[in-house]
């Protein structure tokens, strides 16, 4: 067992040294005073560096790492079903893509994730000396591994969405006052986007990027409204879609879903409140009650168990 012991930790410490050796390996960026000095010899009449040479002036972890981890991503990305990885990828985007993920990436981050926290948990089993205790300790670290990543985008998902129906009145109440004012309904959209610091800003302004590549807007404005998941923002999203096609007045539209989103939201909120006293009652039960009786029927057990003992 502690040839076991001193084995894994020398690996471990073996590891991180080889990570350090290859990070100090790596060349510093270049100050402002090289960088000026390299074009003023580029003017010089000097030979041109060779495609070669530029590519070994570049740091290790770009010329060794970065490849090899795309290589990894790319074989991770090429052995998920295509069904799972389409689901993932849609879940990443309505987690808002953090860190730029894609599915690939997010694999990967699992995978990884789910070797260290094995190879922590039984570290932590080797400290007890319990063959029973390490064992646990891996089997514990993968299937945290394998979880956390899974909550924590369910976790950024449903914060979006919370985010999202947060800012969703107001905005409505912007893009009224832009298009009574004049303003054309893809102006105002876009004018919603500048002023609001959100994640509701930022789905609109991914509808106005696609329709600039060419993407029309009706169905840009749909897919909003479906990968969003909010429900509020899908009627409104259907509400305008059915308004350009038909032909109606977009302002008495807006206006409209405006005043709806707003009742709808004090309408949930009057919901939460009668869910909260409910939920009171599990912690009134299990803590509250138990000290009252405690307090009140303690002095009468006390006596009877004295009678009791007496007599």
């Amino acid at each position: 067992m502690v040839i076991v012991e001193v084995s894994l930790i020398l690996g471990v410490l073996a590891a991180a040294g080889i990570v350090l050796a290859t990070w100090s390996l790596a060349p510093s960026p270049p100050d402002n005073a090289e960088v000026v000095e390299g074009r003023l010899r580029a003017y010089e009449g000097k030979p041109v560096t060779s495609l070669h040479e530029l590519e070994m002036q570049a740091p290790l972890r770009e010329r060794v790492l970065l490849p090899m981890l795309l290589k990894v991503r790319v074989f991770v990305a090429r052995r998920l079903p295509e069904k799972e990885r389409e689901e993932l990828q849609y879940r990443l985007i309505q987690a808002g893509r953090p860190g730029g993920m894609s599915a690939g990436d997010f694999v990967l981050l699992r995978y990884a994730m789910t070797l260290a926290l094995c190879l922590l948990g039984a570290l932590v089993g080797l400290l007890t000396h319990n063959p029973v205790l390490v064992a646990a300790g891996a089997v514990v670290g993968g299937v945290l591994g394998l979880l956390m990543p899974m909550l924590w985008v369910r976790q950024r998902v449903n914060g979006r969405r919370n985010d999202i129906r947060a800012a969703l009145p107001d905005a409505m109440d912007l893009l009224c006052v832009c298009v009574e004012a004049g303003l054309s309904f893809d102006a105002a959209l876009e004018r919603v986007a500048e002023k609001l610091d959100s994640a509701l800003g930022e789905e609109f302004a991914r509808v106005l990027q696609e329709g600039r590549i060419g993407r029309p807007r009706l169905e840009a404005l749909d897919d909003l409204g479906r990968r969003s998941g909010v429900e509020d923002l899908h009627n409104f999203v259907q509400a305008v879609v059915q308004s350009e096609q038909l032909g109606s007045g977009i302002a008495r539209i807006l206006r409209i879903q405006s005043d709806e989103i707003r009742q709808r939201r004090v309408l949930r909120a009057q919901e939460q409140g009668a869910r909260a006293a409910l939920k009171m009652l599990v912690p009134m039960v299990a803590c509250i009650f138990p000290t009252l009786w405690i307090i009140l029927l303690g002095p009468a057990a006390l006596l009877a168990f004295k009678f009791f003992r007496q007599a």
